[in-house]
């Protein structure tokens, strides 16, 4: 699509709520402003809040007319209905309809995505999966899920649940994330990197003298950057986590690559900022794990949006439901 496009983007989270302007063409988004500001205390505060950053957004960025609207948001939801259906973090949240408001406001079309969905059409559209078909975005960050684009469509499953891949059981035992032991969100998001850690410190054994121990005790709860900055210095302990954590995550990704055949698997946040040591641990257990035939035609790469992509995904949402009307 050559002609560029005014797009707007709503990012509706547990503590803080954005509107985002910025235009698409030629395959790339370029983000114009962005207002944000803590979650309100009622959806209905929080809607018209988002409404008239929005209108804000477009009185200082005179750029013609507004195309489409985009929102994310953390599921589960309703993507059909347009309607939020009472996620963990937004209590009270409970069946609102979050596209009426901004379509009668703006009159122009309004999609909903959850936030991981939201993502992977960004990364397609925009960033490290262009050109795929067949493509996986995983989250690895606060938790682990997956959007999921299948045939050039995004894949939301019979009721929006589709993706929830942090709640696969990996192992028997092992930290707890997405509400289950030995998850692939428990070892593979910034709190369950930290927990694996801190039992394993815990554990005490041959690792005395690891930094993570000195954290621990003295300075602050051991935190996922913690322990990658002392696996980085050399640390044995901080190291031993991060093999556990490469080989889950191997092992999640080849029951994706396995299953779902993509030619493309993008890995956000914790992943794209450390790369160089989770990678070559990864691909060692994907490839013990996967069928090679599958395997062979699958990239694995990092988020191409970086810092962005959270921007970008709710705009995402937006170009997504402008090209709907030609489908």
């Amino acid at each position: 699509m050559s002609m560029s496009l005014l797009l707007g983007g709503i990012d509706i989270g547990g503590t803080k709520c954005a509107a985002v302007l910025g235009t698409s063409a030629s395959e790339t988004v370029n983000i114009l402003d962005k207002i944000s500001f803590p979650t309100p205390a009622t959806p209905e505060e929080a809607l018209v809040q988002l409404g008239d950053a929005l209108e804000q957004l477009l009185q200082r960025n005179p750029r013609g007319e507004l195309q489409a609207i985009g929102i994310s948001c953390g599921g589960p939801l309703s993507s059909r209905e347009g309607l939020v259906l009472s996620p963990p973090n937004l209590p009270g949240w409970d069946r609102i309809d979050v596209l009426t408001p901004f379509r009668k406001r703006f009159g122009v079309p309004v999609g909903l995505q959850n936030d991981a969905n939201a993502c992977a059409l960004a990364e397609w559209k925009w960033g490290a999966g262009r050109g795929s078909n067949n493509m996986v975005f995983l989250t690895f960050g606060t938790g682990m899920g997956a959007g999921i684009i299948l045939n050039g469509r995004i894949y939301a499953g019979a009721n929006d649940m589709a993706g929830e891949v942090g709640h696969i059981r990996l192992a028997e035992d092992g930290p707890l994330g997405y509400g289950k032991q030995g998850s692939f969100e428990g070892f593979c998001s910034g709190g369950g990197i930290a927990r694996l850690a801190q039992k394993m410190v815990e554990d005490g054994g041959l690792v005395e003298k690891s930094t993570l121990l000195l954290i621990d005790n003295h300075l602050h709860e051991l935190s996922a950057k913690d322990v990658f900055e002392a696996a980085h210095a050399g640390d044995e302990l901080a190291l031993m986590v991060i093999r556990t954590v490469s080989q889950q995550l191997g092992r999640g990704l080849a029951i994706l690559v396995d299953i779902l055949n993509p030619d493309t698997i993008v890995i956000g946040s914790i992943y794209e900022r450390q790369e160089s040591m989770l990678a070559p641990l990864v691909m060692e257990e994907l490839k013990r794990e996967a069928l090679p035939i599958s395997l062979g035609v699958c990239r694995i790469v990092p988020s191409g949006l970086k810092d962005n992509v959270g921007d970008a995904a709710s705009l995402s949402v937006a170009l997504h439901e402008y090209e709907q009307q030609w489908d």
